[in-house]
């Protein structure tokens, strides 16, 4: 099995550190996370970032929930996998948490209502091929006719042609195709190898 389906694998329970082990280790792991985050954030624009979550980033979450929450119970602890597992990549797609930040209370209910639907116009970009646009929010609707919310979770979808492209060493970039916030982002060398390496061989 290559490394790249067992960075893909979902996660179980015996893949946890339970919370006693957890609290020795969190510092280096807590370092680990944020060293590997720091290849796959993308800053869209000053008010949008791309995170693209995948088995590491994920189990960094559930592991910081559980220690929150003091959540040890097996049940628990099973919930809390099946509320995340699906944010991991699946081989041919690559998944995102998007952030709409405003550090402005008011600015940012002024935003947010200004913005609905906004996650929907977001794109990802293989050298000439058309745009692949994300699908949004597929656990529970985060956008209503009033506003959008300040997080949603993002599923970009590859085909084979996409993935071979992007080996060979084709650009990719990240944008929102919306006049309320256009912007465009090609990705660095570092960046554009953490996300190819989701892709399944």
């Amino acid at each position: 099995m290559s490394s790249s389906t067992i960075a893909m694998k979902k996660l179980v329970a015996s893949d946890l550190h339970t919370l006693e082990a957890y609290a020795r280790l969190r510092p280096t792991f807590r370092a680990q996370v944020l060293a590997h985050k720091k290849r796959r954030t993308l800053a869209l624009g000053p008010n949008v970032t791309l995170i693209f979550e995948d088995r590491l980033t994920i189990q960094y979450q559930i592991q910081e929930m559980l220690r929150i929450e003091r959540i040890f119970e097996p049940e628990a602890i099973e919930e809390e996998l099946e509320a995340y597992n699906p944010l991991i990549p699946d081989g041919r797609n690559l998944k995102a948490t998007m952030l709409l930040e405003f550090p402005d209370h008011e600015e940012r209910r002024r935003m947010l209502a200004k913005l609905t639907g906004i996650e929907d116009r977001v794109y990802a970009e293989v050298g000439g091929f058309p745009r692949i646009f994300a699908i949004a929010d597929e656990d529970l609707e985060r956008s209503n006719s009033e506003k959008t919310a300040a997080v949603h979770f993002l599923r970009f979808e590859f085909g084979e042609e996409h993935v071979q492209a992007l080996r060979n060493g084709a650009p990719l970039a990240f944008g929102i195709d919306d006049p309320r916030m256009p912007c465009r982002k090609a990705l660095e060398d570092e960046q554009r190898s953490a996300l190819i390496a989701d892709f399944d061989p």
